[in-house]
């Protein structure tokens, strides 16, 4: 499960409609039957259109400051073992996000609890994904696709006469990287923008940053985490615990799916490798032998070649080990294993 939470973006002006993002996330419905679209949908409603959600969202911003995000965006993306424990199954993951924005309103710091009821929120299933310039794919293709950029302007310059070579010799190049590059999909090589290949089913999730009566402000911003503080005299809870927040998301899908999920999968080991990764391969490497198997394979998936573990992490060279690192953290930022 990898899961992102960013403010409304538009520079330092947050007086934009919502309205463009709606626009944005309509866009896999371009071109498909009515039948089979992807509707907006809350807590309690399965068909919410694009109209509701702007008006919902627009209208729901008293006693905000002018230079505060109106909303934030929640991206909730099943790893492909995740997805492929549900089925791929849409109703499957609409159930699993009312259960998880339970999670989300339960992880407010706030004097009176806050419940599902109290968040004003839209989502939105989207079921393809592109490859983007941070993912590993693209990043360790990037050597090749640079040759094979400089060799088309060398094409270009020879074809408008204003340089002699010979044309052949530079295509039976080009086509020689193509064929090198590390990553291919049916059997091309992955450039940015690409569509993904097998089930890349993922969550939108719009939320307002007032509460449903428009009048508590609810932000999940980092910088508002769980804390006291003074106002006349009194101490006020505020704050939102991110942490509790992916521990509750995981456990969540667990619980509801019965999903066993392996190590390297666990919101736990995330947060081992990027504080103390030298535990992480030691947990990693004391593993009973067929979680192991299933952790390395999760890992060779993710394109992180991880041959050998040593039992003892001092025998883990420095270089090979920041190489492990690097290749874990991408395969993480890409969404690739879930965690």
């Amino acid at each position: 499960m990898y899961i992102t939470i960013t403010k409304q973006h538009s520079g330092l002006n947050y007086k934009g409609s919502v309205g463009d993002f709606v626009e944005y996330l309509e866009k896999e419905n371009e071109d498909k039957d009515l039948e089979v679209e992807e509707y907006f949908f809350d807590q309690y409603n399965d068909r919410v259109s694009p109209e509701q959600v702007i008006k919902g969202i627009d209208e729901n911003t008293a006693r905000l400051p002018k230079k505060a995000p109106k909303f934030y965006s929640l991206v909730i993306s099943p790893s492909p073992r995740e997805l492929k424990h549900i089925g791929n199954n849409p109703e499957k993951l609409r159930i699993y996000t009312r259960e998880l924005m339970k999670d989300y309103a339960a992880s407010f710091y706030r004097d009176k609890r806050v419940t599902v009821d109290d968040i004003k929120y839209y989502a939105k299933l989207e079921h393809t994904r592109t490859f983007k310039g941070t993912d590993l794919q693209i990043v360790e293709n990037q050597p090749y696709a640079t040759k094979i950029q400089e060799l088309k302007k060398e094409i270009r310059h020879i074809e408008a006469g204003k340089t002699k070579g010979n044309l052949n010799v530079l295509r039976t190049k080009m086509q020689k990287l193509e064929a090198e590059a590390p990553h291919q999909q049916h059997g091309k090589r992955i450039v940015q923008g690409m569509k993904k290949d097998g089930m890349q089913s993922h969550i939108h999730i719009i939320v307002s940053r007032t509460d449903a009566s428009n009048k508590l402000s609810l932000s999940p911003g980092s910088q508002y985490k769980k804390s006291e503080t003074p106002l006349n005299g009194v101490k006020v809870k505020r704050g939102f615990n991110r942490d509790e927040f992916f521990k509750a998301a995981e456990k969540t899908f667990d619980k509801t799916f019965r999903f066993q999920r392996n190590f390297v999968e666990s919101y736990k080991a995330k947060k081992m490798l990027l504080n103390n990764p030298k535990m992480f391969f030691s947990l990693l490497s004391g593993l009973p032998t067929s979680q192991k198997q299933v952790a390395l394979s999760l890992l060779h998936k993710a394109g992180v070649n991880v041959p050998n573990i040593p039992t003892n992490t001092v025998q883990l060279a420095f270089k090979t080990f920041m190489k492990l690192k690097k290749g874990v953290e991408n395969a993480v930022r890409s969404g690739s294993i879930g965690i």
